[in-house]
């Protein structure tokens, strides 16, 4: 079943809902869309999880407004959507900056009907290096993104997408996940960029108090593997899974294992 959520500031938002059962939203990253989950959208279902993966605004087939792309009002989309479908008991499955948006949902709206939280390969609790904070990337890096987005998006995805996996995809796995960044709008691909490159959510962490799995690549070259260690010390009801032989894209690297740690904390 696939519908649209109307937001408070009039952004429709696509959501793909599938199966019965437990519910389970998924948050996907930048810069592609839901469609990322698939190997697992495939899977769960069959094991009682019902499946509700929306596109964030700008991605996918979700509304593309010109502005309006921090973490508050991407949080806000996700209340928006919790709250028309009365969803309680919730758990949210969330990737790269869906991480970030969990985490900000979770202080912004104070973990409003989630009953645990999935983190997995996320821009948390910052997407780049600050004062105090050496771990992620560099601002210059994530600049020349941005710049690369204005100047050739198709080139700068290409780019992207050769530190998203440390497996060997085939030709055409890479050609389709290209595609999912194509789908974006060049102006939410660009927002959304530098809500990673100027927030920051370490006061964010403490609102945490639930159980919290996260699951990290440790040959991440996006959110390095230290991200995933911050988030473990300083989020109290956490347990930390590495993924040795996971880059970013961990969900496709370890396909398996990665459904298999979903399983086991969903059921």
């Amino acid at each position: 079943m696939a519908y649209y959520i109307n937001t408070d500031n009039n952004v429709n938002l696509f959501v793909e809902d599938i199966g019965n059962g437990k519910p389970v939203l998924f948050i996907h990253g930048w810069p592609v869309n839901h469609k990322m989950y698939e190997y697992q959208l495939d899977i769960l279902p069959a094991y009682g999880i019902r499946c509700i993966a929306p596109d964030l605004r700008g991605f996918g087939k979700s509304d593309r407004p010109f502005s309006s792309y921090s973490y508050n009002e991407m949080a806000d989309d996700i209340r928006r959507i919790i709250d028309t479908l009365k969803l309680t008991n919730l758990t949210l499955v969330a990737f790269s900056i869906g991480g970030a948006i969990a985490t900000r949902y979770m202080s912004r709206h104070a973990g409003h009907n989630i009953s645990q939280l999935i983190l997995a390969g996320a821009a948390v609790p910052s997407f780049v290096q600050r004062s105090n904070f050496p771990y992620g990337m560099p601002v210059s890096a994530v600049n020349s993104i941005i710049s690369q987005a204005y100047q050739d998006r198709p080139k700068m995805l290409a780019e992207f997408g050769k530190i998203f996996f440390a497996s060997k995809i085939s030709r055409e796995f890479n050609d389709w996940f290209l595609t999912l960044g194509f789908e974006a709008s060049g102006q939410g691909t660009i927002k959304a960029a530098e809500s990673l490159r100027d927030e920051d959510l370490r006061n964010d962490l403490v609102a945490i108090r639930i159980p919290t799995t996260i699951l990290h690549g440790k040959k991440d070259q996006v959110c390095p593997f230290e991200l995933a260690q911050v988030m473990h010390k300083n989020i109290p009801q956490s347990k930390l899974i590495p993924f040795e032989n996971s880059g970013h894209g961990l969900f496709y690297d370890e396909k398996d294992k990665f459904n298999q740690e979903l399983l086991k904390t969903l059921l």
